[in-house]
């Protein structure tokens, strides 16, 4: 069955419209909780999955779901997953506790799997009414208009963010920490879905995750390939889903730069 990229965007158009604005700065404390890994979730993260799924099945009955949300209630989890079918990823609201907080900064992603590959993907922004699509080898569009990534820099010029964290343990924190004011490392925006669009508009140069959760990068590494971009873990494995752990990926705008981003944070080079 073919899939209408239209419907699937207004599908989250029509979840955030619903499920996510007439909650944004409104939630009260019962409506946010913390998951079993200490991340919070709140009412709208699980309505809207659950709008979302059920329109994704009417759009793909074949295809089976891979929600944040329900993925997190279940025993079983990832391991379960028959990847080999078309599979959706749902991350219902990226950056959730930017949107518990009542900060403007979180999106709805969604990617569609294909035998393993990605296929396609979505980066709904409900604050700035805009939609990233990627489908694969057909580019990278935000609202129509085809998305590029940034092309060669000077050090000096470079922009991009690092995202260590817990994940990364305490040396590669410690290297991006050194590393930052040498390539123009800025603030993270806690929110991974913002994070591709800037890349793929080519407002940043690279970016770093050690975090590797389908949902997170599924949608965002797609959108970046069809910028033109690389998406790499640190081992030189392309990215695919369904990784969900392993060394840290790296973001960056050409392979050179991915080189050295990768030579200085791991002290190779």
């Amino acid at each position: 069955m073919s899939l209408d990229i239209d419907k699937v965007t207004a599908l989250l158009e029509a979840a955030a419209a619903e499920e996510i604005m007439p909650r944004f700065r409104g939630l009260a404390e019962s409506e946010v909780r913390r998951k079993a890994g200490g991340e919070p979730v709140t009412v709208a993260d699980e309505a809207t999955e659950a709008f979302v799924e059920r329109g994704l099945r009417a759009l793909l009955p074949e295809a089976s779901v891979v929600g944040e949300e329900g993925i997190a209630r279940s025993a079983e989890g990832l391991a379960a997953v028959d990847w080999e079918p078309p599979v959706w990823i749902i991350d219902p609201i990226d950056g959730t506790a930017n949107f518990a907080a009542g900060r403007p900064v979180f999106v709805v992603m969604v990617a569609l799997v294909r035998n393993r590959r990605l296929a396609a993907s979505w980066i709904h922004d409900p604050i700035a009414g805009r939609t990233a699509v990627a489908e694969a080898g057909a580019g990278a569009f935000l609202d129509g208009e085809r998305l590029a990534a940034a092309g060669p820099a000077r050090p000096e010029a470079l922009r991009g963010s690092l995202h260590t964290g817990r994940f990364g343990g305490p040396e590669l924190d410690r290297r991006a920490q050194a590393v930052g004011p040498r390539v123009g490392k800025i603030k993270s925006l806690r929110c991974a879905g913002h994070e591709y669009i800037r890349l793929a508009r080519g407002e940043i140069h690279y970016s770093l995750f050690t975090k590797l959760m389908p949902w997170d990068h599924a949608p965002g590494v797609l959108l970046y390939r069809e910028a033109g971009g690389l998406a790499k873990l640190f081992d030189g494995r392309d990215y695919q889903a369904p990784i969900f752990e392993g060394p840290p990926l790296l973001m960056a705008a050409d392979q050179d730069l991915w080189q050295s981003l990768r030579s200085m944070l791991t002290g190779d080079g």
